[in-house]
């Protein structure tokens, strides 16, 4: 009798939702100054509000840093990648290359690599996109604008949202130095991407 209860008490602990539940699954958010959380307290921006609307079931690493161009940032990506494990993975980057005047070919080919390195990772990927201003140059600015639409395009991916939207022109959403959102603003931020971010949470 004492073996039976022994064996029915092994069997319950095998299929109780502690014994098998998966923990909390990765969102990394790899990207530059726009979303490092410059100027403002980290707690502030949108990725920490990402965490707090995703909740327990997910985990959200902010792997961005300010300055980081497409290059950098296709430098770290493996050990990014090795060390927390996406299951997905929010790509911000291309504003330095482009207020660089950097190659749109050059940042688009670091993109492409960056998307395939995190398809063959098994993270699911979304591309946030910013714009330039218009003094750069109707032709750079068309070109670097278009990237990230066409990227999207050529690897499936949802639309990738203007992570600016609503208040690009808005010069009192920006800190004095007018290219970084204050902490007001980050709510808005998070709208932007939220509807991207939702689909690849599913």
């Amino acid at each position: 009798m004492a073996r039976i209860v022994l064996f029915l008490g092994l069997l319950i602990s095998l299929y109780t939702p502690t014994a098998w539940a998966d923990g909390p699954k990765t969102l990394l958010v790899y990207g530059d100054s726009l979303s490092a959380g410059y100027g403002i307290r980290l707690e502030a921006a949108w990725p920490s509000l990402l965490q707090k609307k995703l909740g327990p079931g997910w985990r959200v690493i902010n792997a961005s840093q300010s300055g980081e161009t497409t290059a950098g940032g296709l430098t770290r990506l493996p050990a990014a990648l090795k060390a927390h494990k996406p299951d997905v993975i929010l790509l911000e980057l291309g504003a330095n290359d482009g207020l660089r005047g950097l190659p749109v070919a050059a940042a688009r080919a670091n993109l492409v690599s960056m998307i395939e390195q995190s398809r063959a990772s098994g993270a699911r990927v979304g591309l946030i996109a910013v714009r330039l201003p218009p003094n750069f140059g109707g032709s750079f600015t068309a070109k670097f604008d278009a990237m990230f639409g066409d990227l999207a395009k050529q690897y499936k991916l949802p639309a990738p949202p203007f992570l600016l939207d609503g208040i690009a022109d808005q010069p009192a959403q920006f800190q004095a130095d007018q290219l970084h959102p204050i902490a007001a603003a980050q709510p808005r931020l998070l709208d932007n991407v939220w509807p991207m971010v939702s689909k690849l949470v599913k």
